[in-house]
């Protein structure tokens, strides 16, 4: 009996010593799962910023160009393509005043030809008529002269009636006036006082009528051949003369940003011909319709082109500023990476061997440097040549 009470006391005190074990590792565990909120995000702090950081080998760093962030200057623009056209306020077809037949050709297309250099003659019947005019008149004009001074000798030895002298000055006066009117229609014609005196003096008359430039350029297109007939007005034209010194830049601009567009705003103009090389020019005309089927209107550029690089129908590309400038971070733009999710982060270091990610806000892109507006501050230095690379390893330790 008393062997049995022993045992259940000592079943007891066990009993009591297991239930304060159990009590003891609850607490201890309660505590662990208060305990543990802190410490993982203690943990995950240093693995995140391990996954959005990089150090390289000296080997890989040797590879990697280091960049400065600087202020830069960025103008908002407006990009369109158009194509190179002659300046058609300067260019001009020349045509023969009247019919004719071409005797001689002067000038040919390529050539550069002065103000009043002869491009080409024909031979005109209306100028044979004009100058036969001419010296008619002019002997008219002689005769008339003689017999008023006849009429005023003869008066004064009282020979002949005042209405002799009256009748005389008036003949004079008439081939006067006819005379100068014939010099008018020969000059029209393009002939000098000195060609006029000389044809009056010689009595010679000649068909041969030249047609000179109006302005100084470049022979652009030549139709003219001897022994052609030409019409005044007839297309196509003889001769086609271009002043070289402005070109036409023509785009086709869509109507969203017409809005920013005005006369005189100035264009940077780019053709494919010479890359790198940036033709200045002032926007000069906007289209007042907008084409019903692009929805785009034309805009036109006038350009100086005096060293004649320039040709027609070359594609060009042009950018109109549209606002002032704007003052800001730039970095050129391979310094930017382009991560999977569309955002735009750079490689920031400040020992050159170890990169952090950092995301970044863009702005213009212009002349190969790309606005930071966001995210980065003056004299921080970034992976430029090789960002991609450090990106693609980052990405790689993430996994």
């Amino acid at each position: 009996m008393f062997r049995n009470k022993k045992y259940v006391a000592i079943g007891a005190t066990a009993g009591c010593a297991l239930l304060a074990a159990i009590a003891v590792s609850a607490r201890k565990m309660e505590n662990d799962v208060t305990k543990s909120p802190s410490s993982l995000s203690e943990k995950a702090a240093p693995a995140k910023d391990a996954q959005n950081s990089v150090t390289l080998t000296e080997v890989q760093s040797k590879q990697i160009s280091i960049v400065t962030a600087q202020p830069g200057s960025f103008t908002p623009e407006s990009d369109a393509v158009g194509y190179i056209d002659f300046n058609q306020d300067r260019t001009v077809p020349v045509f023969a005043p009247y019919q004719g037949r071409v005797r001689q050709v002067f000038a040919k297309a390529g050539d550069d030809v002065k103000k009043g250099q002869a491009l080409f003659s024909i031979d005109s019947p209306d100028l044979l008529q004009a100058e036969s005019n001419l010296v008619s008149t002019s002997g008219l004009l002689a005769l008339n002269s003689r017999v008023l001074e006849r009429a005023k000798k003869m008066l004064e030895v009282q020979v002949s009636a005042q209405k002799d002298v009256e009748q005389a000055m008036s003949d004079q006066q008439t081939a006067d006036g006819n005379y100068r009117a014939a010099r008018d229609a020969v000059r029209i014609f393009g002939k000098s006082d000195t060609q006029i005196d000389q044809i009056v003096a010689s009595r010679k008359i000649d068909g041969e009528l030249t047609v000179t430039s109006p302005l100084q350029g470049r022979v652009t297109a030549r139709n003219a051949s001897a022994g052609l007939l030409l019409q005044p007005g007839t297309a196509p034209a003889p001769f086609t003369v271009a002043d070289l010194s402005t070109m036409w830049m023509v785009a086709n601009v869509s109507e969203y940003d017409l809005p920013q567009l005005k006369v005189g705003q100035q264009a940077e103009v780019t053709v494919m011909a010479y890359p790198g090389q940036t033709f200045k020019g002032d926007i000069t005309n906007i289209a007042v319709a907008v084409d019903p089927n692009t929805h785009r209107a034309a805009v036109r550029s006038e350009i100086k082109d005096a060293q004649h690089q320039l040709h027609p129908q070359m594609l060009a590309t042009y950018a109109i500023h549209t606002g002032s400038a704007q003052q800001s971070m730039a970095l050129p733009a391979n310094s930017v990476v382009r991560e999977g999710d569309g955002s735009m982060t750079v490689l920031v270091t400040k020992d050159g061997r170890t990169f952090s990610r950092r995301l970044v806000k863009l702005g213009l892109q212009q002349h190969g440097a790309v606005q930071i507006t966001d995210g980065l501050a003056a004299g921080e230095k970034v992976a430029g040549d090789g960002a991609l690379f450090i990106s693609n390893m980052l990405a790689l330790q993430a996994r």
